[in-house]
């Protein structure tokens, strides 16, 4: 790509070589460009003319007296530098003969491949440290360091590319008084029209680059203008996010055409000519600035719309591939479209079909959702819940989905007075947009109905989990995920309740339904096993309760993570047996960790946190007195002993 600083590189090498003499026959460089043949010769001819003192052949074609010049070339070793190639053809009856070993050519191009018998070196952008580093070069006051983040943020926007750089360092040698951040406000606002990347006439001589950003970048659009499918393409590219996209989102911008064309036009053409960079794995990535030139362009293009359409129609394809419950495994392996997706909501948001308005947001809201990361989550949801709204109106069950997503984020977090009214809406909706008998409905009375059991509100809770229950069962058979969850909530009322012979049948059917659907290794089954052994546990059953703690802790352990709210709540239950059976060593370790993982997913006051951190305090007032007096002082002695009974 153009402003790579191969020119630069090549023009360092070769006079660092001059200054070693490590070529005494001479360097020669050559500026190639959009130079015809003739010229490249007659530069040649020149150069041994005035710099070799050779006495050329009056007769004889061009050829002949250059391969005179090979033949007579002064003695030691040569260096031939060919600058700025475009097509081998350019070159290939110039280049001097390979069986005289003597003879080394050093190449720039911007192509990714120019013939076969040529090794290749691919010069990438800086790092951040070197791009730093050329910045204070071109500074002699300490302006970087003083303002060294908003130098970070300036290499990061400008995408590492030294002739931005170098222009930008330029400038800020001229202008004494300006701050960095006003240099990144205005390349914002006016991207590569910014006239601090064109070249000042004033760099004249100073600079090896003989055109600014933008001219630089012409040149290689230039060469597409032969293949205007290549052009659309790199213009559909840049309405991805500034991270690798994959290769089958690009082939699916384009479903109406040959997925082996659309490969062509990718690696071919803008492959190529380095304006998209091959990741390997069928990943691909466009520079920064780059991405801002095509998206200008696609700007000015009647393609925009059908462009932005499309990717956000791909986007929400894919966002509905998140489950509610993502393990770890599924996290990682959706971080790679995160930002793509992201950028589909952030971006164009005006151009989300209606049918996928709901599935663009609520996959990335359950991606933070499902990690406890419920800050980041919560904006997803109001914006599906809005957008919602705003284009289906009111009445429309996909509102009716966002306001249950809202509630059950809200209902997580401990929020249940914000939730309840939510649920109850979304309730209301769905049995009068879809009937009482559907799946839906079922699904509103049961998070209306765990929110009630949050809350100890058994009486409300129970008749809701029943009538769901039964909805469930006869809408989607016995053999179903959302019949098992049902099983499993019911149970989990009862348990509380003390009504352990009812919860015990419909612990161990919601376990054996989750495990022969859902697979051993499955978020659900590790809840199954939880709740299971906490059965065993109230009913002093601790040697059948132990081993399914620790199963279920390890599933969540592995399957979300050692973070995760849910490892938090199955430390502190292991935690609990342990205290139950005067265990206290092996107790006390998971009740620290329990807090700490919890404090960080839930923050101070969720009422999981509150409720780890109260069973923490009752196993500490069970300590001796003099234990507690060794490891505490006296006014958290006295706050944990056991209070006397009110008269």
């Amino acid at each position: 790509m153009g402003g790579i600083g191969k020119t630069e590189l090549a023009r360092q090498f070769g006079w660092q070589q001059w200054r070693e003499k490590a070529y005494p026959g001479g360097i020669c460089w050559l500026n190639v460009a959009e130079s015809d043949g003739g010229f490249i010769g007659t530069s040649i001819l020149d150069f041994a003319r005035v710099h070799l003192k050779l006495t050329l052949p009056d007769e004889g074609e061009l050829d002949v007296k250059i391969r005179y010049c090979w033949q007579n070339w002064l003695a030691g070793n040569v260096l031939i530098i060919f600058d700025d190639v475009r097509d081998y053809q350019q070159i290939r009856d110039y280049l001097p003969p390979q069986e005289d070993k003597r003879f080394q050519v050093l190449i720039t191009t911007r192509k990714e491949y120019l013939s076969a018998t040529i090794a290749t070196f691919r010069v990438e952008v800086l790092k951040e440290k070197d791009a730093l580093d050329l910045l204070r070069s071109y500074l002699e006051d300490n302006r970087i360091d003083t303002q060294i983040e908003a130098a970070k943020l300036l290499c990061q926007d400008l995408g590492y590319l030294p002739l931005a750089l170098e222009l930008v360092a330029r400038l800020l040698v001229r202008r004494q008084d300006w701050k960095i951040s006003k240099i990144r406000q205005k390349l914002a606002e006016k991207g590569l029209d910014e006239p601090i990347l064109d070249k000042n006439p004033k760099f004249h001589g100073e600079m090896t680059a003989e055109r600014g950003l933008k001219a630089a970048f012409n040149l290689s659009w230039e060469e597409l203008h032969s293949e205007p499918e290549a052009q659309i393409l790199a213009l559909y590219l840049s309405l991805f996010a500034l991270a690798p996209f994959p290769k089958g989102m690009i082939l699916d911008l384009f479903p109406d055409e040959d997925g082996d064309t659309v490969e062509e036009w990718l690696t071919d053409s803008l492959v190529h000519l380095s304006l998209v960079q091959d990741k390997g794995d069928g990943w691909y990535e466009i520079h920064p600035l780059l991405r801002r030139y095509f998206r200008d362009k696609l700007e000015a293009s009647p393609h925009a719309e059908p462009a932005k359409r499309r990717y956000c129609g791909i986007m929400a394809k894919k966002s509905a591939e998140m489950p509610q419950n993502p393990t770890i495994e599924i996290v990682e392996e959706f971080k790679p479209f995160l930002l793509h997706l992201q950028t589909s909501v952030g971006e164009y948001p005006q151009y989300i079909a209606d049918e996928d308005l709901l599935w663009s947001y609520t996959g990335l809201a359950w991606y933070y959702n499902g990690q406890g990361l419920y800050a980041t989550a919560e904006p997803y949801c109001q914006a599906c819940l809005t957008a919602t709204r705003t284009h289906l109106g009111d009445n429309h069950p996909d509102v009716a989905t966002s306001l249950n997503n809202l509630a059950h984020l809200y209902d997580s977090q401990g929020r249940y007075t914000e939730a309840e009214p939510l649920y109850l809406e979304a309730l209301d909706l769905r049995k009068r947009l879809l009937g009482d008998n559907h799946p839906d409905v079922a699904t509103s009375l049961n998070n209306l109905a765990y929110l009630y059991y949050s809350q100890g509100r058994y009486t409300e809770a129970e008749p809701l989990y029943l009538e769901a229950l039964d909805l469930c069962k006869r809408l989607l058979g016995d053999n179903h995920p959302r019949v098992a969850a049902s099983l499993n909530n019911l149970a989990l009322l009862y348990n509380s309740q003390g009504r352990y012979t009812e919860a015990e049948p419909l612990y161990l059917e919601a376990l054996d339904l989750r495990k022969r659907l859902l697979g051993d290794n499955h978020p659900d089954v590790a809840q199954s096993l939880n709740n299971l052994a906490a059965l065993y546990d109230c009913q002093g059953r601790y040697t059948e309760a132990e081993p399914l703690y620790l199963e279920a802790l390890d599933l969540y352990k592995r399957l979300l993570g050692d973070n995760h709210p849910d490892v938090a709540l199955s430390l502190n239950n292991l935690a609990e047996l342990y205290r139950s059976q005067g265990r206290y060593k092996e107790a006390e370790p998971l009740y620290l960790e329990a807090i700490n993982i919890a404090i960080q997913a839930l923050g101070e006051n969720h009422p999981h946190t509150q409720t780890v951190y109260q069973n923490y305090l009752r196993m500490l007032s069970q300590l001796p007195e003099a234990e507690l007096r060794q490891r505490f002082p006296d006014e958290v002695v006295e706050m944990l002993k056991p209070k006397p009974p009110h008269p």
